[in-house]
């Protein structure tokens, strides 16, 4: 699959978490998303705060800010419901490697 492929697949998922989250009674707003190459470096190279090899970098990685009743949830184990949801449809939950509100889809063998 091309990368163009993947970054398609990947913002179809992200629709699909986003109403899995509001059908479990979670709202969301987007923290990163995609992270310009001319800021944070290019794939391979650490520019600032952003992992050299970020997903983020190539359009394949978000992070979510979570909220439910009001309440803005900040622990990995809040994402949890989410996060297993994601992986169910292919996706790589950073929850995984203590990232709680990352969702990615790997690529190049990087998560």
């Amino acid at each position: 699959m091309t990368l163009g492929q993947k970054q398609r697949k990947f913002t179809r998922m992200i629709a699909d978490l986003i109403l899995f989250a509001y059908n479990q009674g979670y709202e969301l707003t987007f923290g990163d998303a995609y992270r310009d190459p001319q800021v944070h470096g290019a794939v391979g190279q650490k520019k600032s705060y952003s992992s050299a090899n970020s997903l983020h970098k190539e359009r394949l990685a978000v992070d979510f800010n979570l909220f439910k009743g009001g309440q803005f949830l900040t622990r990995t184990e809040d994402h949890q419901p989410l996060g297993e949801y994601w992986e169910s449809i292919g996706g790589t939950w950073g929850g995984r490697f203590n990232d709680g509100n990352h969702y990615s889809l790997e690529h190049g063998g990087r998560k």
